[in-house]
């Protein structure tokens, strides 16, 4: 294998000899690594070596650009789903007013709902440290306000002159189509279960009980 983690091909393999596996992954057997670059050929694939660390190599018949072209493709599908959560943060103060806690609650919402983690931090400016504890109430309300959007992962922690709190997403955002089809569900099954009763038989013939004294005669 090559600095670019890039198989041998064809001419590439200069091996004595080599064990062959087919297109489909049937085994052809050890056999001189020209008879299986003419076997190749003859397929009209490639000749690519997938075990380089085998006694002997492995090498397999395939067509190599389709089979680059789909893994680039399945590479491509991955890292579209994958979520990387980000760190955002938002910056409170312990005289912070209404609107301003409003804007920054909004803030961090929007990040909450795309995924993201949000630290919330106040800094304590002089004498503002020996009332840490109304940062710490100020730090609470404001992971009340985001109860339906988000959990505290970390509780308010004072740093120096720094309080810390962590607030992760509660759950992943569903997408309108998503929302759409559960309402849909929903409604198809209240009216299943409508029909259901709608079509309960209403006379059915009632089951005779036994009473105590047919039982003892």
């Amino acid at each position: 294998m090559d600095i670019n983690n890039e198989p041998m091909i064809n001419e590439e393999i200069n091996d004595r000899e080599v064990r062959l596996i087919g297109r489909d992954g049937e085994q052809l057997g050890v056999m001189p690594a020209r008879a299986a670059m003419l076997k190749a050929e003859e397929a009209g694939l490639d000749l690519v070596k997938i075990v380089p660390g085998a006694q002997p190599p492995v090498c397999k018949l395939m067509d190599y650009d389709k089979h680059r072209f789909e893994q680039s493709k399945r590479e491509r599908e991955l890292r579209k789903n994958q979520r990387i959560v980000v760190l955002k943060e938002v910056q409170l103060s312990a005289t912070i007013e209404e609107n301003d806690l409003l804007t920054k609650q909004k803030n961090a919402v929007k990040f909450l709902e795309d995924g993201d983690k949000v630290k919330v931090s106040i800094r304590f400016r002089g004498r503002q440290i020996a009332h840490a504890n109304i940062g710490m109430q100020i730090m609470l309300d404001f992971a009340k306000r985001m109860e339906e959007v988000g959990n505290i992962e970390r509780r308010p922690l004072l740093e120096g002159r720094h309080m810390i709190m962590i607030l992760a997403p509660k759950a992943e955002k569903k997408s309108f189509a998503e929302k759409s089809q559960e309402r849909k569900a929903r409604v198809e099954t209240g009216d299943a279960q409508a029909e259901d009763k709608v079509e309960a038989p209403k006379d059915q013939p009632k089951k005779k009980v036994k009473r105590e004294s047919e039982n003892m005669l």
